[in-house]
């Protein structure tokens, strides 16, 4: 059967799961409006590389949010749905929508702009690059419509002059009114020209409103008053009339046509609009995903790879602790090695099975969604094409269908839309996730513990994993006679009366009736009557021994958890010992190079005392003198030999690849002496080092570290100059085709429309910017410095402009 036939099912298994009430949390990051409708029905991927792809954009975006300050912005970004249809059809959009579609286009360039790194993100950047950011389209409606939606003077010339002939004649009217009201002063209540019917009326005494003569509007309420445009103010108001008329057509032309320009661009702005929607999903999805303190899984393309989530916690339970103060989520973990088919959970009611049911499955859409999860390292787990589930309730008074009913109804649905018994699962498109709450409940026991274990030993055959909770004791059996099965269960504390929600892997939940009886102090016979009841069955003894299950795997998690701890601090201290061995070693280095130093001082002060008393004596007289001058030459030579002696050897080790770094202390081999690295060339193969007092630019080779590391030049770089065809490149002289006038724009103007023409250069490009005060020329040659693909700009040749135009050289 099709999977639009098996569509009501997985929909049925989304509600279920309050797939809808996440998706209402995720759309409240988006910042669109039409970003929160699209996050508010959070599509789930059709394949495991649509899938991978949505966790790529969210990857890269969630890096990249964070880099920028204050976040990207989607500022200016609108809903151009209505408009575009509006102006494909023919119609007229208002100037407030065509301005949107100004504003968008704009906001579409700045994300590209910031998203636009091939190397650091390779998805978003495919998907940015072939936008259309219509730079003349958006030049043109910024230029004839002013902020607030209305069209601009500038834009039509009739307009302009049918805006200047109202304002003379509104200025004319208001000059004439304030000579009436001067002229007539005594025959008004007030001096004030108020406005009856959108024309200018004077309030006039009842009693003398014939002396003004004009046409009557209004009175008032106590009818004191009437409010009279005067006579000599008509006509003025008549030729208003008739000029806001003309104003009025005039800027529906001037819309029409800027309507009409955004209709012919209808299909690049609907690509734009849907990048810009899928760009804002997937921001959503990384800020969410970044609140809940979610990591990237990896989903595994194999249908019958592990399933891997640890510490997994319910991500609406998280919400709601954090959102709406409620309790501490615990986390549980889900371990599902590749021959597992099938996990039986059993414990207490209110224990954690319907959670742990939601967490898997809530966690398994999510991935498919290109959200992160919830959880602790790094979780695996195989794509999933189907999530069903029966969980919750299912009685119907309408139908007539009892709890036990209605689950059988939806389990024969989710068996329809499995694949056939004796499919090959590992050749699927994708695993089947089934979630199964208190299977087989709502009848009699027998009967539903037999319904149970034929239905699991089906689902065994038709789905990956299917998780499933009750309250069947013969259902922890199933694991022992089939590899297939496995058991969990949720804690109980026996001493509290009150679950602990921790999930235990492979253990089978135990009934704790009458461990419960007896501290709530049931009388001691009967419950002395109930033991020897079950006595016979066995089920006393079972409980014992998954009571020293429990007990036993309770002291391996304390001693996995005392060692985990003393491992972690063993491994700070060696850190550490680590730390201070170097810093020691660096400390006695230094303390070493001092003292050499500071000999070296003394010898070199004894070599000038020496040589002073050598020129004192050999200026004196007699033999005694003589033979004192010898052995002071004898002294000085001593002294010269121990410097030698003292001048440390360089160490001959093999250090292959160490470079130093700014900050580095190395040894300058020809002075001897150590220094700091001020700073290294680009190139990596000279270095600037402050040695004493002196600063000194050396070659790489004259430098060795404190231990004798010997410096590796970095290998020789081949730039790639251009990835042009050079027999492809055009013309360098000036054509029509390779020139811009950019001359009365402003700079971001200038910027845009020189960026959208450099896109499609294949040679140098002039563009005209006059000389003017040179704020444009100095604002171009500022930008175009920083884009990479730019050579070179120069002024051009005086026949073509010179400093009044710019010629840009592209790589």
């Amino acid at each position: 059967m099709t999977a639009e036939l098996h569509a009501p099912i997985q929909q049925e298994a989304l509600d279920l799961l309050e797939w809808p009430r996440l998706a209402q949390h995720v759309s409240s990051f988006a910042s669109t409006s039409a970003g929160r409708l699209v996050a508010a029905r959070l599509p789930l991927a059709k394949t495991r590389q649509q899938s991978v792809g949505w966790l790529a954009e969210t990857t890269e975006l969630l890096a990249l949010d964070g880099l920028i300050e204050g976040g990207l912005s989607f500022q200016g970004a609108a809903d151009l749905d209505h408009t575009l249809q509006l102006c494909a059809k023919g119609g007229v959009a208002s100037g407030d929508d065509l301005l949107a579609v100004a504003t968008t286009l704009a906001a579409a360039r700045r994300l590209r702009r910031q998203i636009d790194d091939p190397e650091l993100r390779p998805v978003t950047t495919a998907l940015v690059e072939p936008l259309r950011t219509l730079p003349e389209l958006e030049q043109r409606l910024r230029f004839c419509i002013e902020d607030g939606g209305r069209v601009a003077d500038r834009a039509s010339p009739p307009l302009s002059g049918l805006r200047r002939q109202l304002a003379s004649v509104r200025m004319e009217r208001r000059d004439r009114l304030n000579e009436l009201i001067r002229r007539y002063a005594a025959l008004l209540q007030d001096n004030v020209v108020a406005e009856r019917n959108g024309r200018p009326v004077l309030a006039v005494k009842a009693g003398v409103g014939s002396q003004l003569p004009g046409l009557v509007h209004d009175s008032s309420a106590s009818g004191n008053t009437v409010f009279i445009e005067p006579q000599a103010v008509i006509p003025l108001g008549n030729r208003i009339r008739q000029l806001e008329g003309e104003e009025r057509e005039a800027e529906r032309a001037v819309l029409r046509e800027l309507s009409a320009l955004v209709g012919e661009e209808q299909p690049a702005l609907e690509h734009l609009q849907q990048v810009l929607i899928q760009l804002d999903l997937a921001l959503a999805r990384a800020r969410y995903s970044a609140w809940l303190g979610a990591v990237r899984p990896e989903l595994e393309a194999d249908p019958l790879a592990p399933l891997q989530l640890e510490g997994l916690r319910h991500p609406l339970l998280l919400w709601q602790e954090r959102r709406q103060g409620g309790q501490t989520v615990v986390p549980v973990s889900v371990r599902v090695d590749t021959s597992l088919r099938v996990v039986a959970i059993t414990g207490p009611n209110t224990g954690g099975k319907t959670v742990t049911l939601k967490s898997v499955g809530l966690a398994v859409l999510m991935a498919r969604a290109g959200l992160f999860l919830p959880c602790k390292g790094s979780p695996r787990l195989p794509w999933c094409q189907q999530v069903l589930a029966d969980i919750g309730d299912e009685q119907s008074l309408q139908q007539n269908l009892s709890t036990f009913s209605g689950h059988v109804r939806r389990i024969a649905r989710i068996l329809e839309a499995l694949p056939a018994a004796g499919s090959d699962l590992a050749t699927q498109p994708g695993a089947q996730l089934v979630l199964l709450d208190e299977v087989g409940a709502g009848t009699d026991p027998t009967e539903g513990t037999a319904l149970a274990i034929a239905l699991l030993k089906q689902l065994a055959d038709r789905a990956r994993l299917t998780i499933a909770t009750t309250h069947f004791g013969e259902l922890k059996a199933l694991k022992y006679d089939d590899p297939r099965f496995e058991n969990a269960s949720v804690a109980f504390d026996v001493e509290s009366l009150s679950p602990t929600y921790h999930l235990q892997w492979g253990i089978p939940g135990r009934s704790n009736a009458l461990a419960i009886a007896t501290r709530l102090g049931l009388d001691g016979s009967v419950l002395e009557a109930a033991q020897a009841l079950l006595a016979p069955r066995g089920e006393g003894e079972l409980n014992q021994v998954i009571a020293g299950l429990e007990s036993q795997r309770q002291r391996q998690q304390d001693a996995a958890e005392e060692a985990a701890s003393l491992l972690a601090r063993t491994e700070l201290l060696h850190e550490e010992l680590l730390q201070r061995w170097q810093q020691q070693k660096e400390q006695s280095a230094e303390l070493q190079e001092q003292r050499r130093q500071q000999l070296e001082r003394s010898i070199r002060d004894g070599q000038k005392e020496v040589r002073r008393i050598i020129r004192r004596l050999r200026h004196g007289r007699g033999h005694d003198s003589s033979e004192l001058g010898e052995s002071a030459r004898r002294a000085g030579q001593k002294l010269k030999q121990l410097e030698q002696q003292h001048r440390p050897l360089p160490e001959r080790r093999d250090h292959k690849g160490w470079l130093p770094k700014v900050g580095d202390r190395v040894r300058v081999l020809s002075l001897g002496k150590a220094g700091e690295v001020l700073s290294l060339s680009e190139g990596g193969r000279e270095l600037s080092v402050r040695c004493g007092v002196m600063r000194l630019n050396l070659e790489l080779s004259a430098i060795e570290g404190l231990q004798g590391e010997k410096p590796a030049p970095p290998e020789a770089q081949v730039a790639i100059r251009s990835r042009r065809n050079p027999a492809s490149r055009g013309p360098e002289v000036r054509t029509e085709r390779n020139t811009i006038d950019v001359r009365g724009m402003r700079v971001h103007e200038a910027e845009a429309a020189v960026e959208e023409h450099l896109r499609g250069a294949n040679g140098p490009v002039w563009v005209i910017h006059g000389i003017g005060t040179g704020k444009l020329k100095r604002g171009l040659r500022e930008w175009l410095s920083s884009v990479p693909y730019v050579e070179r700009v120069t002024d051009a040749a005086q026949g073509d402009g010179g400093q009044g135009c710019s010629v840009i050289w592209v790589k």
